[in-house]
C-alpha cells in the first residue's frame, strides 16, 4: 500500500465480447488508448467522471516526475497529453474527485522536510490548468501519511481521508519483489477533513477509525449519498499493544458519518464472515461504490486455506440497500480461489445496477482486467470477462489500484497502468465500455 515503483509487461487489445445467455448483457469494448505517452514510467492510476458533464474524464498516475494527469472531453475516447501536476515530486497515491459545480480535485501525498502529508489541487477549467493547491499540514512533526482518497458531496463539499501517524518512527515495512510495501508494524489511523471553500482551506483531522492512535487502519476510500451521508470502507489491522503497535491480520469495516465527517458509526467488521487479510496484502484490499438509487457496493479480498490446505485469495462483494445498516450475504463474483492478487473494485450503475472489475494474474499467463455486471433483483448479469487480452508479467507490480467510473447507467470507462514490449516502460491505458441490456 505503500508506492513502491516498479514496472509491469502486459499487451492490451480491443476485447470483442458476447452476451451472457441467462440475461443478453452485452459490453462493447472501446479502443484502448495509451494516456500516458510520452510520460513513462507511469504506473497506479485513479479516475473520475464530471457528474453533470460526462463528457469530461479525468485520469491521475503516478509518473510525469511526479504524479501525472490526463483528461478526455469525449467520454474517455481520446485523452489529452499528459502533464505533471504541480507540487508533486516524488509524489504517490494519487485521487480524483469532481463536485457538482465541475470543479476538479486531484489529491496525492508528498514528503515534506519533516512531514508526510496530502495536497489538493483544484482546477476550475476542466482540468486545463490547475491553480489552486492546497496542503493537509499535520499537526506534528516526523510524522508518518499515507493513501488520500478524495470524495464529494451533492452541497459541494470536499471530503479527504488519509491514512496518519503521529510517529513515523514505529513505521516497519513488509515489501513484496512483485507488489509495492504494507506494514508489520505502525501507528495507522484512518482520518478525514472537510473542505467547504472549493478546497482552498480544509478543516481539522477528524479520527474515522477508532483506538487512536493504533486505529491499524490503512485506507478509507468513501461516497457520498444524496442525502449527504458519507460512507466509507476501510482496511484495517490489529493492532497488538498501544507501546509498538505490532500488527496482527484484520480485515475490511464499514462507517458512515451523517453530520459531515464530526462523527462517525460504530464500525461494522465488515469481513469478520469471509477470513482475515494478511498483512502482506500490498495492494490496497476493499473498495466502496454507490449507484443512482443510493444502494451502495463494498468489494474485498481475503486470504485463507482451501480445503487440501492449500492457501487462497478470495475476491468477494455485497451489497446494502438501507445506507449501510444492513448488508448481503457475501458474494463471490470471481470464480478462482488460487493464492494470487485479487484487486477488487466497484462503481454503481442505474438503480440496483453494479459494475465490478478486478486486476489478478489468476491465469498462468499473468495479470489481466476482468469485469462483471450485477443485478440487486437478478443476480449476476454477465460471467467474468476479460477486457484486457494480453497478460501481464505476474512477477512485476501492476500498481496498487486501477480506475473505474460510470458516465451514465450503461456506459463505463476502465483504466490500469502496464508496460508494452515495443517499449518497456510502464503507460497508463483507458478504455470506454458500452452495455447494452
Amino acid at each position: 500500500m505503500m508506492f513502491r515503483p516498479v514496472l509491469m509487461s502486459i499487451i492490451l487489445v480491443t476485447a470483442a465480447v458476447t452476451n451472457y445467455a441467462a440475461a443478453s448483457v452485452t459490453y462493447h469494448v472501446g479502443s484502448i488508448q495509451e494516456i500516458s505517452q510520452g510520460c513513462a514510467p507511469s504506473e497506479e492510476v485513479e479516475q473520475a467522471v464530471d457528474p453533470t458533464h460526462s463528457k469530461y474524464v479525468y485520469e491521475s498516475w503516478i509518473g510525469c516526475g511526479g504524479i501525472g494527469f490526463a483528461r478526455s472531453t469525449d467520454g474517455g475516447v481520446k485523452f489529452s497529453a499528459p502533464i505533471t501536476m504541480p507540487q508533486s515530486s516524488g509524489s504517490w497515491d494519487p485521487t480524483v474527485a469532481v463536485g457538482p459545480d465541475g470543479t476538479l480535485y486531484v489529491g496525492y501525498m508528498v514528503y515534506g522536510s519533516t512531514q508526510i502529508f496530502p495536497v489538493v489541487a483544484a482546477s476550475f477549467d476542466h482540468g486545463m490548468s490547475f491553480s489552486q493547491v492546497t496542503q493537509l499540514l499535520p499537526p506534528d512533526q516526523d510524522n508518518w501519511g499515507d493513501r488520500v482518497f478524495l470524495a464529494t458531496a451533492p452541497d459541494g463539499s470536499l471530503y479527504a481521508t488519509w491514512d496518519y501517524g503521529p510517529w513515523i518512527s514505529y513505521i516497519q515495512l513488509i515489501c513484496s519483489n512483485g507488489g509495492s510495501c504494507s506494514y508489520s508494524y505502525g501507528d495507522l489511523n484512518a482520518v478525514v477533513q472537510k473542505s467547504t471553500d472549493r478546497g482552498m482551506t480544509f478543516g481539522a483531522m477528524v479520527h474515522v477509525s477508532p483506538h487512536f492512535p493504533g486505529g491499524g487502519a490503512e485506507a478509507a476510500p468513501m461516497v457520498v449519498e444524496s442525502s449527504g451521508q458519507i460512507d466509507a470502507y476501510y482496511q484495517a489491522d490489529r493492532t497488538l499493544n498501544q507501546q509498538n503497535f505490532q500488527l496482527a491480520p484484520l480485515g475490511g469495516h464499514f462507517t458512515s458519518s451523517v453530520d459531515d465527517g464530526e462523527q462517525w458509526s460504530k464500525p461494522i467488521y465488515f469481513t469478520s464472515r469471509t477470513g482475515k487479510v494478511a498483512l502482506e496484502v500490498w495492494w490496497i484490499d476493499g473498495a466502496i461504490g454507490i449507484d443512482a438509487g443510493d444502494n451502495l457496493y463494498a468489494t474485498w479480498d481475503t486470504q485463507g486455506k482451501n480445503s487440501d490446505g492449500t492457501p487462497n485469495d478470495i475476491g468477494y462483494f455485497s451489497y446494502s440497500t438501507d445506507h449501510g445498516k444492513h448488508w448481503s450475504a457475501p458474494i463471490k463474483p470471481i470464480p478462482d480461489k488460487l493464492n494470487v492478487p485479487h484487486i477488487v473494485q466497484v462503481a454503481g450503475g442505474a438503480n440496483g445496477i453494479a459494475y465490478v472489475a478486478w486486476l489478478s494474474d489468476s491465469d498462468s499467463q499473468g495479470y489481466a482486467m476482468y469485469l462483471r455486471t450485477f443485478s440487486i433483483t437478478k443476480g449476476w448479469l454477465t460471467p467474468p470477462v476479460r477486457i484486457s487480452k494480453g497478460f501481464g508479467n505476474s512477477g512485476v507490480w501492476p500498481g496498487d489500484t486501477f480506475g473505474i467510473s460510470t458516465r451514465s447507467p450503461n456506459s463505463l470507462v476502465l483504466s490500469w497502468g502496464s508496460t508494452l514490449p515495443t517499449d518497456n516502460q510502464a503507460n497508463i491505458y483507458a478504455v470506454p465500455v458500452k452495455v447494452s441490456f
